[in-house]
């Protein structure tokens, strides 16, 4: 005589799936383009005329160089040259012409969280009234959450010293 236990479920002996069909030509293998789209630096043109760089995740008190190819400027010509900037994050270190345009390499600090903004203005050596706007944008991550994968064109060379105010000796007046 055979009982059954109280709340138990009948086992399933067998899984059957549906025959597979494939279509002739039909590959199941997924291409990606040589470069993807949204792993390397993004340089747009804006409609006032300035381009924007997106450089993607930072990681905050790190030291970045940074690498882009800005389109040849007509107005510029072929030699251009940054504009003195008060700006202390972002300093442009060289400027080379391109077949396609200029290569433009940058030293970034990424010095607080958040989506930053920092912008240069590239200058004509040869025409004193041809200058172009150029802002680089930087998603900064705070130092929890983790190190972000970095596009191409950009490159960590550094960190700053951070402040750990329970590692500081500060001595009051008694």
């Amino acid at each position: 005589m055979a009982t059954a236990n109280k709340g138990t479920k009948p086992k399933v002996g067998s899984v059957r799936f549906a025959p597979t069909q494939t279509v002739e030509g039909s590959s199941s293998h997924v291409h990606f383009d040589e470069k993807l789209h949204d792993s390397v630096v993004m340089v747009t043109q804006e409609k006032d005329g300035s381009f924007l760089v997106k450089v993607g995740f930072l990681k905050i008190l790190h030291k970045y160089e940074i690498t882009f190819l800005l389109p040849f400027i007509q107005q510029l010509g072929k030699d251009i040259r940054a504009a003195p900037l008060s700006n202390l994050n972002l300093t442009v270190t060289n400027i080379a012409s391109a077949p396609e345009g200029y290569n433009i390499k940058c030293e970034y600090t990424a010095h607080k969280e958040g989506v930053l903004q920092e912008e240069m203005v590239l200058c004509s050596e040869s025409n004193d009234n041809a200058s172009v706007k150029v802002v680089v944008q930087a998603r900064v991550m705070d130092r929890h959450h983790g190190t972000p994968m970095l596009l191409e064109g950009v490159k960590c060379i550094g960190a700053e010293l951070e402040y750990d105010s329970e590692q500081s000796e500060w001595h009051g007046f008694d």
